[in-house]
């Protein structure tokens, strides 16, 4: 039976249940934590146990996993995560490795590589595999996919090089790929064809984002690849309104196309972006966002479009029981 890794160990993929395959539990950058959050706007204790509350209460809808893809410039800090999912049992927690940036290389791997000031095979490629099969820093904790950026400046020499790092470990390891992606410039044309150019399977690549998307024709020139559409900001209207999605994917499941999404909210218990002002921010400028917008609000809708009990099954059980294969 395959396993997939998650923060409590190897769990079986048939054990994987409904999954929600683009969900952050924090995305709190250290450096700015450590400099202006304490004593200001974090609390630790009471972070940690607001997210075991709303995780716990995920668990209870039936969501039995959430695949968490906050890597290098999210804010990925494990020894967090692990005590969050030990006091949430009936959750598994899938973390990635990768790098998200929408231009330029972290400035520590920007001299270090082929032919650069130091000229060695490129080091991200040996993080990332390292992350993935003997696990991240000291905590045993293994990655389980790969997390990269094509957003509207496309594929800029940092990304370039972030990219195809993801890419090379991923051959190296089999380990998936889901790549955030601009819909409204359809950048995720760009990354699948430099992931196609590098050798990726890309049937193991989820576009991250494609729901921002009502455009028909590109997401069906995506899907048609074999990648998977991440329909993954519910409730981010913002981006683009709850019915807007609901009739998207109806519209590509009448299509045949439920075997190539996944759903998400691409939600967090906490973000910096806004310091200490974050739950003012949910309810002002985005009250659905999340995580059980889905469950309470986006399921009957989709039913009442003509999506069926099945298909949303497989786009909530058995695509991402395969991607994890």
């Amino acid at each position: 039976m395959p396993t997939v890794q998650t923060v409590r160990g190897p769990v079986d993929v048939d054990d994987l249940g409904q999954t929600l395959m683009h969900e952050h539990v924090f995305v709190v950058a250290t450096e700015h934590l450590d400099n202006y959050g304490k004593g200001a706007w974090w609390d630790e204790e009471h972070r940690v146990a607001d997210a075991v509350t709303k995780l716990g209460a995920l668990a209870a809808k039936g969501v039995r996993t959430i695949a968490d893809p906050t890597v290098w410039g999210l804010g990925r800090y494990i020894p967090r995560i692990q005590r969050i999912a030990e006091q949430v049992p009936g959750l598994n927690i899938v973390v990635a490795t990768g790098i998200y940036s929408f231009e330029e290389l972290p400035h520590q791997y920007e001299h270090r590589g082929p032919a650069l000031f130091f000229d060695v095979p490129d080091p991200m490629i040996d993080d990332f595999v390292r992350d993935l099969t003997e696990g991240i820093a000291d905590t045993g904790v293994r990655a389980a996919f790969l997390k990269c950026v094509v957003e509207q400046k496309g594929l800029t020499p940092g990304v370039e090089r972030i990219c195809r790092a993801v890419a090379q470990a991923h051959v190296r390891t089999g380990a998936p790929i889901t790549v955030h992606t601009n819909s409204f410039t359809q950048s995720g044309l760009i990354a699948l064809d430099l992931f196609a150019k590098e050798g990726v399977d890309l049937t193991k690549v989820v576009v991250g984002h494609a729901g921002d998307s009502n455009d028909l024709d590109y997401l069906m020139r995506l899907a048609d690849t074999g990648a998977t559409l991440g329909m993954d900001r519910f409730g981010l209207d913002i981006y683009n309104p709850t019915p807007q999605r609901v009739a998207t994917i109806a519209a590509l499941c009448g299509r045949g196309y439920a075997d190539r999404m996944v759903l998400s909210h691409d939600a967090a218990c906490f973000m910096d972006y806004f310091g200490g002002a974050w739950d003012d921010a949910l309810s002002t400028l985005a009250p659905n966002w999340r995580y059980d917008h889905i469950h309470d609000d986006v399921l009957a809708a989709l039913l009442d479009s003509g999506v069926t009990d099945d298909q949303i099954e497989q786009m909530l059980v058995f695509n991402p029981k395969r991607y994890f294969s």
